[in-house]
């Protein structure tokens, strides 16, 4: 949660610079709940903004949430629907991962509590604090000298250690890294993402085939 709060801060500070008021930005957040699709939107938002182009990027952006649900799938076998789709809408990459580690811990199974109980505060924290720095980010002007950027990577590097495993469970990691950096310096728009994600699947699925 409080990873959550610098870049939080920062988003909605962006998006007030771009002339999203302090309404339109938590309900941005509120109803898309996915970090990098929405910085993606404001950086490429306009007056009149280009709709079809925010959200082809943002489909894009969020596709790995097609995986990250499948990798889900068997801990929500058998539960009902109604709580199924709520509990995917909620499911951004700090729940996903939280939820994974949980799967391992008993087996495969997961608590619906458990997981509304971490996607509940993180879910609060982000939208509330959105709206904040839409609130503050015209007085404050660039938060990002402050360094608040630097709070998206540091929560993703805390994710990947405490879902470490050893070196040869981490090569999918390691493939999808350099697949998606050379898409940056190559592709243009959001590529990288689709492309180091079926990286990483290809090679994870590689490894599966030749394990003992």
């Amino acid at each position: 949660m409080l990873g959550f709060v610098p870049f939080a801060l920062v988003l909605g500070a962006q998006a007030a610079q771009k002339g999203m008021s302090v309404v339109e930005v938590p309900l941005m957040t509120g109803l898309n709940f996915g970090g990098g699709s929405e910085f993606a939107a404001v950086a490429l938002w306009s007056s009149p903004p280009h709709l079809l182009l925010i959200a082809a990027v943002t489909l894009l952006i969020n596709s790995r949430h097609i995986l990250m649900g499948a990798a889900l799938a068997p801990a929500f076998k058998g539960k009902p629907l109604r709580q199924v789709l709520p509990a995917l809408f909620f499911m951004c990459d700090e729940v996903w991962a939280l939820a994974m580690q949980e799967m391992r811990r008993k087996g495969g199974v997961i608590s619906l509590r458990y997981y509304a109980g971490v996607a509940a505060p993180l879910y609060l924290t982000w939208v509330v604090c959105t709206a904040i720095g839409a609130a503050i980010g015209p007085v404050l002007g660039d938060v990002t000298r402050f360094g608040f950027d630097m709070a998206f990577p540091a929560v993703f590097l805390v994710m990947l250690a405490g879902m470490w495993s050893g070196l040869r469970a981490a090569l999918p990691w390691i493939a999808s890294l350099i697949a998606a950096g050379l898409s940056v310096l190559y592709l243009p728009g959001a590529w990288y993402v689709p492309v180091g994600t079926l990286t990483g699947l290809g090679v994870a699925l590689l490894l599966a085939d030749r394990a003992p």
